[in-house]
């Protein structure tokens, strides 16, 4: 079955964008995964197809109206998850991305202004996700990362299906640093082991530097990398 995405925006001429290229792209024209980029002030009411108002207790900026987003989900809504893209949500992870891929497919919520009505968050049940600790002008562009993300793990999209199995995160550690020709640049050579034809030795290198990264460059990941591991036995005199 195709994985769906449908999108709600009021700018649905940003879609597919970059979406619409390289893998992504080709998946999409080749039918993998289908996108859809629905209009959410088709669902106003008045002559000025209003989808905002003023924030209810004063302040700047303006709010995204219940009522009009909650005709527009309606409109796509079905067993999908509902996400709502959201600087406050739940840090996107490797994990959820997978289980999402794995999935019938999702609708994307894209706010902007000053935020949504928290009413519509509780009443159409939306999962807030946030692709990290920055502020965008709106939901658009982060929905694309988290769609280039689902997409590419969906099968027939990437060339082999180990592409995905040793990349950063997926076992909870970055990934090895990667080399290939020329053999020396700048007077820099590919490390030796590399090239020794020794598979075993290969793969206890590219483990051991993909922990060394993560302890140097996240050690919030490691941490929970080093919580994950069985505990070593201890050894028994004879």
């Amino acid at each position: 079955m195709m994985w769906r995405a449908s999108v709600l925006t009021i700018f649905p001429e940003m879609f597919p964008g970059p979406l619409g290229a390289s893998l992504a792209g080709k998946a999409l024209a080749n039918s993998i995964w289908s996108l859809e980029a629905n209009d959410i002030r088709a669902h106003a009411t008045d002559k000025h197809r209003s989808v905002d108002d003023t924030p209810a207790g004063g302040g700047p900026g303006m709010v995204m109206r219940a009522d009009v987003l909650a005709r527009a989900i309606d409109a796509v809504a079905d067993d999908r998850p509902r996400l709502l893209m959201s600087p406050r949500g739940r840090p996107l992870t490797q994990a959820r991305v997978a289980e999402l891929a794995a999935g019938p497919g999702a609708i994307f919520l894209c706010g902007r202004f000053e935020g949504i009505d928290e009413r519509l968050i509780a009443a159409r049940n939306l999962e807030e996700i946030s692709v990290g600790d920055y502020v965008l002008n709106g939901g658009e562009v982060a929905a694309m990362v988290l769609l280039e993300a689902c997409v590419r793990l969906l099968p027939g999209v990437m060339g082999k299906a180990e592409s995905g199995a040793e990349e950063s995160f997926s076992a909870g550690l970055l990934e090895y640093p990667q080399y290939t020709r020329p053999q020396v640049f700048e007077g820099q050579g590919i490390p030796e082991i590399l090239t020794s034809g020794d598979h075993a030795k290969i793969a206890a290198f590219r483990r051991s530097e993909a922990e060394r990264l993560t302890r140097e460059r996240r050690p919030d990941l490691w941490a929970a990398f080093e919580t994950q591991k069985p505990p070593t036995k201890a050894k028994t005199k004879g």
